[in-house]
């Protein structure tokens, strides 16, 4: 069995290779990192839900299910899809303000300064570091679930393959992969999840322990999911990066909606799969898994085409941040050469390499970057009206950084305390940092700007 394992496992990393080294190589930096104006609707969506899509959807919205219930899936689902609705309406905008752009820093800078970019640079960096620890940890842990496999073959495998053809093809490699990428995983997802649900036990008891949650915590949990990860996508590099590929705006639209309607669908069915494995009575494990453990139920080959799943799952998120990495990193360096770009592409992932084959969570670092992101979101993006001058933007992210300890503050009366419940100890999301830095930093921005003679702002640089 191992060896049929390893053969499976290579020979969707080598498709996956192959497709991409086959991709028209790129035409200089700025077609390497944007492929500027050449995708169609179709083929943007397709990439919209690939990229988005990840490892964490057979972790994280199968637990949600189980132990919040369907509302929190529903949350979750919105959340995952919002960015990409983001990005059909305001990226026509974003786009004629900035024809040549190729990243959020460059618009925040366009508008707000200097200080505004370095600030969103840095918040987009520490989010996708994040990410890619986490899903390149996530294939060594499904790997190992899954085999006798040594889970660190998989998170190698993984990392290098998307590397190689990312490097050598940029942005292109990784849209041309994406469709391949969107297919599979949505036939695997299909035929795992109907394999695993048909071999449920009947009439078996629910998990005492999975009991969904009363409906007000429920409500709580989908509106921290909501803000967390839409605020966090709004600041993955890779989806800007895709709206300057769009071929219009009309296609940017049409592919924003494919792939968040996609996106939407494919979150609730791996949500609602852990609310049937907690409502039939499964061990759900410790940590709890609940997707893993719907195929502790199923026939034994399934675990074949699930681990190919969980593989092409972290491919295609994987080598959308290595571009969006790298698209940021060659812009804020000065407008470097490709092959520039393409040595701090391998450069930076060294250390998420290092950081995912030590097998850790980084689910509470996320949880500070997704943080981190919710206190900037709704300055940066009110630059797109014209009245918000760059100082209400950098109050506006000053504040959401003390919105989202001052609940913690008013709850506890330390600043400590308050310090540690922003930090979410434990790696458990809370609803009060993330609501308290999305209000705080939405009135200030607001506010100011009010308050100020409304005369059309410049911008600055």
């Amino acid at each position: 069995m191992t060896a049929i394992t390893l053969a499976a496992v290579a020979a969707a990393l080598v498709l996956f290779t192959v497709l991409g080294l086959r991709a028209r190589r790129a035409d200089g930096l700025d077609d390497y990192l944007t492929a500027r104006g050449s995708q169609s609707a179709g083929t943007l969506g397709l990439s919209f839900l690939a990229s988005g899509m990840g490892a964490w959807i057979l972790f994280a919205p199968p637990e949600v299910g189980a132990f919040v219930g369907p509302v929190a899936v529903a949350g979750y689902a919105l959340g995952s899809a919002l960015p990409f609705l983001v990005l059909g309406a305001c990226g026509p905008a974003i786009r004629r303000r900035l024809p040549a752009g190729r990243s959020l820093a460059e618009f925040a800078r366009e508008r707000f300064g200097a200080p505004m970019r370095r600030w969103v640079a840095l918040l987009s960096v520490l989010y996708m570091l994040c990410f890619l620890a986490a899903e390149l940890t996530a294939v060594g842990a499904i790997t190992g679930l899954l085999s006798g496999v040594d889970g660190r073959l998989a998170t190698l495998g993984v990392a290098l393959a998307t590397l190689i053809y990312t490097a050598v093809g940029g942005l292109r490699a990784s849209l041309v992969t994406d469709r391949w990428q969107a297919w599979l995983l949505l036939a695997l997802l299909a035929l795992v999840g109907t394999a695993a649900v048909t071999a449920l036990p009947v009439d078996a008891a629910p998990a005492p322990e999975a009991a969904s949650a009363p409906l007000p915590d429920a409500l709580a949990v989908a509106a921290t999911l909501v803000i967390a990860v839409t605020a966090a996508n709004l600041f993955h590099q890779g989806y800007w990066q895709r709206l300057w590929a769009a071929s219009d705006d009309a296609a940017l639209g049409r592919g924003a909606l494919v792939g968040g309607a996609a996106t939407v669908a494919v979150v609730a069915v791996v949500g609602g799969l852990g609310v049937l494995a907690a409502r039939s009575g499964l061990p759900l494990g410790q940590p709890p898994i609940p997707f893993f453990a719907l195929l502790g139920e199923a026939p034994a080959w399934l675990s074949l085409p699930a681990l190919v799943l969980g593989v092409t799952l972290v491919a295609s998120s994987v080598d959308t941040l290595q571009n969006g990495l790298a698209s940021l990193a060659a812009t804020e360096a000065g407008n470097r050469s490709l092959n520039s770009a393409r040595w701090i592409t391998a450069l930076l992932m060294i250390p998420v390499i290092a950081v995912a084959l030590q097998g850790i969570s980084v689910l509470r670092l996320f949880l500070i970057a997704d943080l981190l992101c919710a206190t900037a979101v709704v300055p940066l993006l009110l630059g797109l009206w014209h009245r918000v001058p760059a100082a209400a933007a950098v109050a506006g992210a000053l504040a959401g950084l003390i919105g989202a300890v001052l609940p913690g503050l008013v709850a506890t009366g330390s600043l400590s305390q308050a310090l540690l419940a922003a930090s979410f100890p434990g790696g458990v999301p809370t609803l009060g940092p993330f609501l308290g830095a999305l209000l705080a930093s939405s009135v200030v921005t607001i506010g100011w700007s009010l308050l100020r003679p409304a005369t059309v702002v410049v911008s600055s640089r």
